[in-house]
This record gives structure tokens, sequence and C-alpha cells, in this order.
């Protein structure tokens, strides 16, 4: 698992809005609400007819631009994946086999109903075998082989004291709510979902046909509450000096003296890992104790649970059910389940990603998309180190650390240079849980394969056909897949100043997440290290404090204010971005005055750009989970609170005090 910092940043641009020039302005005005003013509230002016006039679908919890270029993009998947599907005379072992035959043992729901519950039947037994505690210890490492949840997990990663190796990272996990706040927080809905989280527990159990479900659910909220207890914040968890703590895998008995380490180590197949980073020392310490707590037989049920609860998508319909009656009507407030086609889609994507991938590529993605993007990369980059040369808060040391670290930046655009090989990998049409264990096995296996080898800069940490991009800051790279650079995304005809409000800030998010509260811990080596003078340190803190205070403010549902220390990586990377993107786009015109489009100038245009991304409906649910587990702000907020701190909006929009948008200059976020 590579550790990233990543957003999720999508554009409409629908309407054409045509000139002399044959230009496209990239503007809807169709969508506007114009009783409302761009300078009180420019999310609602640019969106507000969206959002009235738009229907959630009813198999979505959230709704906007994101998703609907994630359902064409699912269009393209099924058309290259049913091709394979279609294709007679399938060579064994080939990709074309391996892709139909993946999606055909999850279409085929008849023989599923068939099986029912008979493709965990080893599984299952394998369970029921454990009597000793080292036996539990040889089962946790299994289940994290075949991608079943236990109470911690681990991946590979760079050192982040030293790049140039590979090491282990544990991490806490084995909570089936999304996060330790659900055991905890007060209120109607959280009682509710937790009472729904226990009976989702009983009903799979109910059907597993296990005499004892009601008191194993309970059993297992109860061990998972311990847990839950334990886990460190997500505040906490975005910490990187926090979470770093190096410890010999022999010193782990130190924090976990109740288990057996060392056959853990030799079941996964890593017993050559010498030091392991374990992120939260003390939640490894509550783990033994609890561990101890329990019985043998509760541990067993506790796995039998995750188990079932794992596949339960994947089984026969009862399962599939009831997994989505909790997963996504109670959590989520989703109506519907998706049809089946966009399970087995999502299915096939999540396993041969990059075989997918290079059609994918071959098919939708255009060279000129990928001259384009390497342009707007540099003119972001020049951007960046033109704002750095002007703050005035940063002494001129530290100016030369961090342009040392912006000349390092490695731009990573459309899809990997070398492919992965899924060579190993047996898929059958008629077995979709153990194809899916199967290549859970296959990606366990080459992250484990890393240690002690080189580091790989030629990977991905996402698919060509991934809507999204991210910074690594390990690699000091910024990564942007070939799904999010093209229409209507990014449009190659549209007008350059809302391609910049679109694309270009999300060169400049990426690029500025290299700089933000965490990322700029890191240097240009992708080594953490204190390259800044205290001072300058304090100032940048003074500085993002000011985003934290701002963000707390913002209220989305209910009672639930934003959380601006997990979400200030996002907002500092959000107003730096559009900042940085924008003073491209000034410079990108080279003293030239840009033609008035659809009614408004290039300015104007940059930051309609920016707020057509974020148009957004979400259900209750949503918002309440996003809100407690999210290092984004709901897409409003990233309009409005970019919007409240750029001087650059306040002339193009001309803002004046008493206005909506408009902050004193002494309560502004000035960082770039």
């Amino acid at each position: 698992m590579l550790r990233i910092l990543t957003t999720v940043i999508i554009t409409l641009l629908l309407a054409v809005s045509c000139t002399d020039q044959v230009e496209l302005s990239g503007v809807d005005k169709s969508n506007f609400d114009t009783s409302v003013r761009p300078q009180d509230d420019f999310y609602q002016y640019v969106n507000g007819t969206w959002l009235e006039e738009t229907e959630m679908p009813a198999d979505k919890s959230a709704y906007g631009s994101f998703h609907i270029l994630y359902d064409e993009n699912q269009l393209r998947l099924r058309a290259i994946i049913e091709d394979a599907a279609n294709q007679e005379n399938k060579a064994s072992g080939s990709d074309v086999q391996k892709v139909g035959d993946f999606y055909a043992s999850f279409m085929d729901s008849a023989k599923i109903e068939e099986l029912g519950l008979q493709p965990l039947e080893e599984e299952l037994t394998l369970i029921e075998n454990i009597e000793t505690w080292d036996a539990l210890a040889e089962l946790f490492a299994h289940h994290r082989i075949i991608g079943v949840q236990r109470p911690f997990t681990y991946w590979v990663g760079q050192d982040d004291k030293n790049s140039e190796e590979y090491i282990l990272f544990f991490n806490q996990s084995g909570l089936g709510l999304p996060d330790r706040d659900y055991y905890f927080t007060k209120g109607e809905k959280f009682e509710d979902i937790r009472t729904k989280y226990v009976e989702y527990l009983t009903k799979i159990l109910e059907l597993a046909k296990d005499e004892n479900a009601v008191e194993i659910a309970n059993t297992v909220m109860e061990m998972e509450k311990a847990l839950a207890d334990n886990h460190w914040t997500r505040v906490e968890n975005r910490d990187s000096e926090k979470t770093y703590n190096k410890f010999a895998v022999n010193k782990l008995s130190r924090l976990s003296p109740d288990f057996n380490w060392q056959l853990f180590f030799d079941k996964a197949g890593i017993a050559k890992a010498e030091n392991v980073i374990v992120r939260q020392p003390s939640y490894l310490v509550a783990f033994s104790n609890v561990l101890s707590k329990y019985s043998i037989d509760d541990w067993k049920n506790y796995s039998k649970a995750k188990l079932i609860s794992g596949f339960a998508a994947e089984l026969s319909q009862d399962f599939v059910d009831a997994n989505f009656d909790f997963y996504g009507k109670t959590l989520r407030g989703t109506e519907v389940n998706r049809p089946r086609w966009k399970r087995a889609v999502s299915a096939v994507n999540g396993s041969l990603g990059e075989i997918l991938g290079k059609v994918y590529v071959e098919k939708y993605f255009k060279p000129e998309a990928k001259e384009r993007m390497v342009k707007l990369v540099d003119n972001l980059i020049l951007s960046m180190e033109d704002r750095i040369n002007k703050v005035d808060w940063m002494s001129e040391g530290t100016k030369v650390e961090a342009l040392a670290k912006l000349k390092k930046f490695n731009a990573k655009i459309g899809y990997p240079n070398k492919w992965k090989d899924y060579s190993k990998l047996v898929v059958k049409p008629d077995e979709l849980v153990l194809n899916t264990m199967r290549s859970a096995e296959i990606e366990y296996r080459r992250d484990m394969n890393k240690l002690g080898k080189p580091i790989d800069r030629e990977e991905w940490g996402m698919t060509p056909q991934t809507v999204n991009a991210y910074y690594n800051p390990s690699m000091n790279e910024i990564v942007f897949p070939a799904a999010i650079l093209q229409p209507p995304f990014f449009n190659l005809k549209a007008d350059d100043a809302v391609n910049y409000g679109g694309i270009g800030a999300v060169i400049g998010h990426e690029i500025t997440h290299g700089f933000d509260d965490q990322g700029r811990k890191y240097d240009g080596n992708g080594n953490m290290r204190e390259w800044w003078t205290e001072e300058d340190a304090d100032k940048f803190d003074e500085r993002a404090q000011v985003v934290v205070d701002q963000y707390n403010e913002f209220v989305p549902i209910d009672t639930l204010h934003i959380n601006g220390e997990l979400t200030l990586g996002e907002n500092i990377a959000d107003i730096g971005g559009l900042t940085v993107s924008y003073n491209a786009y000034q410079l990108s015109l080279n003293g030239e005055e840009p033609a008035v489009l659809n009614g408004f100038t290039g300015n104007q245009r940059v930051f309609l750009g920016w707020a057509q991304v974020w148009r957004m409906i979400a259900r209750d649910e949503y918002l309440r989970n996003q809100v407690l587990t999210d290092p984004h702000s709901y897409g409003k907020y990233r309009v409005i609170g970019v919007m409240n701190n750029l001087p650059e909006f306040y002339a193009a929009f001309d803002v004046k005090e008493g206005d909506g948008h408009y902050l004193p200059e002494d309560e502004r976020v000035k960082i770039w």
C-alpha cells in the first residue's frame, strides 16, 4: 500500500458557448442561481439550479461531477470486459481469459445461489479447528493474505526516514464500523447505527446456520468497542512524525507479549523483515490486553464474523442483501444496491486493474492530452516556484530547500511505463469468492516481495482508469491517471481559463500537498527531516491554524462541524492549489488580455471552473460519515472556504466589506 496524500478532483465542463473564435467557455450558465450574488455565495451562484433540479440516483449516497464521470467510465470498462467475456476459445491463462472469466463468475447469479455459503466452508473449517493461541496467530496471518479483516494490518512502503529502502508498516484495524467515533458518539443516529450493526452481524451468522448468532454478534460488538477505545484518532493518524515509530521485529513482544509474533511473521511470509514502523504503539499494547481478555472461542467467532462479512457481497442474495442493508442503506443512506453488472465491473477492476488499464489507455487516452498535461504541469511548477520566491514569511535558506524539493518533483501522467504481472493468478468462471481470495493473495505476495529490493519508482498507486490524482511524499511525485485527463473533466478544446480552474487546480493541489502541514516535513528525496528553520516552521503553523479555525466553523449537517485538523492538509492544498493555478494562468497570458466568453472575463472563468468541480448533492448518512472520516471537506465548503481567502477572487468579482465572502484582510489565509 503506497502512503499517499490524495484528493479526488473532478470538474464538469458541460455547456458549449460558441464565440466568433469558435472557443468553448466551459461555463454552463443554465446551472446558475442568479438570485444569489457571486459575492455572497459563489457555490450557490454557480450551481444552485443544478442542485435544485438534480435527483439523487437510488443507487448512490452522493452525486456530483465526480460520480457522473465515474458512471461514464463504468460503461467504458463494461464494454472492455464484456468484449473479453464474449470472446471464444480464450487461451487458458491469458489476460482475456482472466478478465472474461472473472466477470462471468460474478454475473453467474444462478451458480452463486446454488453454492450459497459453500465457497467459505474450507475457511470456516479452518477457523473451527483453531485450538491454541499460536494457531490463532497463524489464522490472523492467513486472513491478511486472503483479505479478511483482523485486529491489525500491515503493508510494505518506503521508510519515511530512508526513502531508498522498503519497510513494513503496522497499523490499527479490526472495526466493522467506519471509525472509532461510531462506537462512542452519543445521539439517536449513532445509537441506531450501533444497534443495526449488531443486527447485521446476527443476520449473517444466522444465515450461516449459527445457533448462537445473537450472543456472538453482541460479543463481537463488545470486542470491537474494546479495540476502538484504543484506536488513535484520524487527526493523530495524520501526523507523520507521531506515527513513525521504528521497532526491531524481535522487540514487538515488548508491545504485545501475549501474541506470538515470530510464528505470525513465519506464517505471513515476512520472516526476513528486521524492522517495522508501528504507527500506533499504544494500540499494539492495548491489542495484547484485549486479546487476553477474551477466550479463543471468542476470537474464533470474531474471525468467523469477519470472514462472512468480508465476502458477503459475493455470496448468495440473502448475504448480499444483509450486507447492503447495513453498509449501503444504514451507513450511507443508499436506497437500492447497484445493478449486478456494475458490481461485477468493480470486482474485475479491483482485481485485474492494470490489465483493463492497458486496453483503456489504448481506446480512450489521446496522446495530445498527455502532451497538454506535460505543458500544464511545467507551467504549474514554474508558478509554484514564483510563489515560493515571493512569499514574505519564509527565510531565504528555507526557500532554497523548498525550491530544491520542487525541482525534484516527478510527474507521472496517464499510465505506467510498465504493467503489473498477473500471470500467477488463477481465475475460474464459477469461483467468484475463490477468484477474489486468489487475487488478494497475489497482491499480498507482490507487496511483501518488495522487502529487501530496490525501490520501484515506476510503480503506480492507482490504475489509469481511476478518476483521481495523488501526491506521494516518499516518492516526491504527483500522479495523474488517464481517466482524469479527458472530457468532460479535461477538455482539450476548452478555454484555458476554465481548464486552469479545473485540471490546473488539480495539478496545483497535488503540488501544494508537497508543502502542506505534513508534506512539508519531507525533503526532495522523500525523506522526513526538518529542513525548515524553527522560525519559518512557526510562521507556517500560525498560518495553518487560521485554516483550521476557519473550517471548524462550517457545519455540513446537524451539529457536526468540519474537523479543521483532520481536513487541514486538503484545505491547504485547495487554497494553495487554486492560488498557484490562477498565478500560472496569469503567467500564461504573457500580458495579453483574454477574451470575454459567455459574459465572463478570463479571471472570472478560472473561479467558475473551480466552483463547477464541486457541485454535489448528498444524503444525510453520507454527510455524517464524511465529516467523521474524510480528510476532505464537503464540496460546498471546498468552494466557500477557498473563495473567502483569495484576494484574486475578491478582485475578479468585486467582493467588498459586507458581502458574504468578505473577510478582513488580516483574517485571510496567507500561505502561498
